[in-house]
């Protein structure tokens, strides 16, 4: 009798740990989902990554300092956009935010990598999902990580329009060390604003993205020389948003 009495007060416990803990999650998911509302209406001051890099990049010596400027979808030039597109996410305007297909052919990719010793790796990753880490999430690589991504991805597109994914990804986006956001890309790199920024310095923009502190150090390295030729053929062909 004893037993049955301590075995149903462990079991009750069980449940009651795994209930607060459902709470918690679905409370935290809330919090996001609340985030995400308020960012399809209004502009951030920066974003998790960011934050995260001003933190590694203070502690430097000499320390870096974020450079970062907001500029609104019009301000930013066509190119910039179609180049992204090209580059990052060919079938944006078409997916719900996550292209299953792609992340299976990415993995794959790695895998063989791996078991060829190499160090290169292939992101499968949507705009979208790009923009759900940048703005909510770290840099680590991990099962819970890349699943809370996949969530956020799904409230991103739930409630935003394509315009506005594409604008904030534009403007929180790395584009070299401690560079965010077409802005500072485009002054840093161009010295002109966003909005001047040419097919072929656009493209190269777009080509440093998969790495951009170390692609960025060098814009006239070969890769990002053929890389941008290859995007600026693309970009004929790349769908912006109504």
């Amino acid at each position: 009798m004893a037993d049955r009495v301590k075995s149903q007060s462990l079991l009750r416990s069980v449940v009651d740990l795994l209930v607060l803990l459902i709470a918690v999650i679905a409370l935290y998911q809330a919090y996001l989902f609340a985030w995400v509302l308020w960012y399809s209406a209004f502009n951030p001051g920066g974003s998790a990554y960011m934050r995260a890099e001003a933190r590694r990049l203070s502690a430097l010596d000499p320390p870096v300092s974020i450079r970062y400027e907001w500029v609104p979808y019009d301000a930013i030039s066509t190119n910039l956009k179609k180049a992204v597109i090209a580059a990052e996410d060919a079938r944006f305007t078409e997916h719900d935010g996550v292209e299953w297909e792609a992340i299976r052919r990415a993995w794959r990719y790695n895998e063989r990598q791996e078991e060829a010793g190499r160090n290169r790796r292939r992101g499968g990753s949507t705009l979208t999902q790009q923009l759900a880490k940048n703005l909510f999430l770290s840099a680590d690589r991990n099962y819970i990580r890349k699943g809370q991504e996949l969530v956020i991805t799904y409230m991103i597109e739930a409630v935003m329009s394509k315009r506005r994914i594409l604008e904030l990804y534009l403007n929180v986006v790395e584009y070299g060390t401690g560079i965010f956001g077409a802005q500072a890309a485009a002054r840093h790199y161009y010295r002109v604003p966003a909005g001047q920024l040419s097919v072929t310095q656009a493209a190269r923009l777009a080509a440093i993205l998969p790495n951009p502190r170390v692609y960025g150090k060098n814009m006239q390295s070969r890769f990002v020389q053929s890389r941008g030729r290859t995007i600026a053929a693309r970009m004929r062909s790349a769908q912006l948003p109504d």
